[in-house]
């Protein structure tokens, strides 16, 4: 009688091979976790470069700067005339025409404009004036109605594609010789929903 050519395995031969398959399986599945994890990862990157280029909704262009040097001292009694210690305040005011455009295909609102004095000490920041401060810093300062100019909307709204100018003025409590031997002078636009649009000037500033 022949043997059959299909021998049946052992016991040993059995668990060893579905030990293989298995461990097989495994590995299959652990590779592909790998590649979906890679996929994941090359996609979110190629997604933060993407923002990342992504340009600004807002441009603009810091058109001309000139400042002004204030010095205020107390007349050194109070209103009964009694004699009290003199203070002296120093301050520059820093008149600045901007330019600014929307690039994007929304509006855009802007909520507050301010400039950033690195000085020293450390950066200073002041807040632009609301049109009524502005007005009225020519009101208390005839001198300076020379240089009065259409005033930047603090709370403008911009449509797709518009373009506007107008003045800001800021204020920094530090004297002409603090001022001069600054660092750094950046202005910033903030819009709502949209990072910071900041400029930094590429005109000379003028004394006025």
């Amino acid at each position: 009688m022949g043997m059959s050519m299909l021998h049946p395995q052992s016991e040993e031969d059995l668990d060893a091979a579905a030990k293989g398959e298995s461990y097989t399986r495994g590995t299959s599945h652990i590779v592909w976790a790998s590649i979906t994890a890679i996929v994941v990862v090359t996609v979110a990157a190629v997604l933060y470069i993407y923002m990342g280029q992504k340009p600004p909704a807002a441009t603009g262009e810091i058109l001309s700067i000139w400042t002004h040097s204030m010095h205020d001292e107390s007349p050194g009694y109070d209103a009964a005339g009694v004699a009290m210690p003199q203070e002296t305040n120093d301050h520059i005011l820093v008149f600045t025409r901007v330019r600014i455009h929307n690039q994007g295909k929304i509006p855009l609102y802007l909520i507050h404009t301010f400039a950033n004095a690195t000085l020293s000490d450390g950066i200073h920041t002041s807040y632009a004036a609301m049109r009524t401060e502005y007005n009225q810093v020519f009101l208390a300062y005839p001198k300076l109605a020379a240089w009065r100019d259409t005033p930047l909307a603090p709370d403008l709204t911009l449509d797709p594609g518009q373009t506007v100018e107008g003045t800001i003025i800021t204020s920094f409590r530090v004297s002409r010789q603090q001022w001069d031997a600054r660092k750094d002078l950046t202005f910033g636009f903030g819009f709502r929903y949209q990072p910071v649009l900041t400029l930094t000037p590429k005109v000379p500033i003028v004394e006025h």
